[in-house]
């Protein structure tokens, strides 16, 4: 934990992110490495189909192209930022993507490149409308996790220890730009490659990312869901932070701090703690935490019609010395 470093050329700060950023040198990135990125691809079926006539040879040649193409998808997410992290965490999954780009992209999950904590600590103050000496204790100068949209900080109020967190500056606009490259990429494959309405689904979330901007609108929904759980559940298979509402606004949110492990993490818990991974204690326990994820969405999506519908790795812990989830 730190107290409050001073900054100076938070101006200057701000231009360097800006000038990194500037629409046309994201549009052209984009397109560079996308059409790499494709190029690669259609090479790779070009050989397969022409030249090489053994199906182990050509199941190969697709993983070793998957393992390329997954290495600059994960630069292009780690160096253009923005919604190409959202993507990141959207494709990471066994049942989007191959497994090579799963292996490799969900590592983003909350460890998305940072925003500097002088900036951090202009939009706190302009938000909260105090210093931060005035409202915190102490507050952890280096994030907890950074996603594609947030990042945050461990702080302790001073009455209590909380999680801070804060909207990277200008990232909505930027995710604009993005969506609009990506519609525009979507429309081309549809053309040339894929018989499916791509570019309705870029739509749809360029829609709903609008809305992941809105604290306010979060802040609502996390409060619904916990009174939800309490309602239904003697014991709550999953636990929500609770917000502190004085402290919220469509860039800031503070929410209880839950100590826990990122559900990423828990095979490398278990190895530190000396835990055999495919030990029974282990899968026991990892039955229990499927057991209990499975109850709280069945309930939230059956149940209740209103659900947590961003459930990548990085937004689920373990918490510690208990045997319930959190979900952030």
């Amino acid at each position: 934990m730190s107290s409050f470093p001073s900054f100076r050329n938070l101006d200057d700060l701000q231009e360097k992110v800006s000038a990194a950023l500037k629409p046309w040198e994201r549009s052209f990135q984009f397109w560079v490495r996308a059409a790499d990125i494709y190029t690669g691809y259609k090479v790779c079926q070009l050989r397969t189909m022409l030249f090489v006539k053994d199906k182990e040879k050509q199941e190969a040649m697709w993983e070793r192209q998957h393992e390329l193409a997954a290495e600059k998808v994960y630069s292009l997410c780690t160096d253009l930022g923005g919604l190409f992290l959202k993507f990141a965490q959207i494709v990471g999954k066994p049942d989007l993507a191959p497994a090579a780009w799963v292996r490799r992209l969900v590592t983003l999950c909350d460890k998305a490149p940072a925003t500097p904590f002088p900036v951090i600590r202009h939009v706190l103050e302009e938000e909260l409308g105090q210093k931060l000496s005035d409202i915190f204790e102490r507050f952890d100068v280096e994030p907890v996790g950074s996603a594609s949209i947030a990042q945050v900080h461990r702080a302790r109020l001073r009455s209590a220890k909380n999680d801070v967190a804060v909207q990277h500056p200008g990232v909505q606009f930027l995710m604009m730009v993005d969506i609009r490259n990506l519609q525009a990429f979507a429309l081309f494959l549809q053309k040339i490659d894929i018989k499916f309405d791509l570019f309705s689904v870029t739509k749809e979330v360029e829609k709903q990312i609008g809305y992941e901007f809105d604290f306010l609108r979060e802040a609502e929904a996390m409060e619904k869901l916990q009174q939800f759980f309490h309602v239904n559940n003697k014991k709550a298979p999953v636990l929500i932070p609770r917000v502190m509402h004085s402290m919220v606004s469509r860039k800031v949110l503070i929410m209880e701090f839950i100590n826990g492990i990122p559900i990423i993490d828990l095979g490398n818990e278990m190895a530190r703690r000396g835990v055999d991974p495919d030990s029974k204690v282990a899968t026991v326990a990892k039955q229990k935490i499927l057991k209990n994820l499975t109850l709280a969405y069945g309930q939230m999506i059956l149940k209740n019609g209103f659900f947590h519908a961003d459930p990548h790795p990085g937004n689920i812990l373990i918490c510690k010395n208990s045997e319930e989830n959190c979900l952030a």
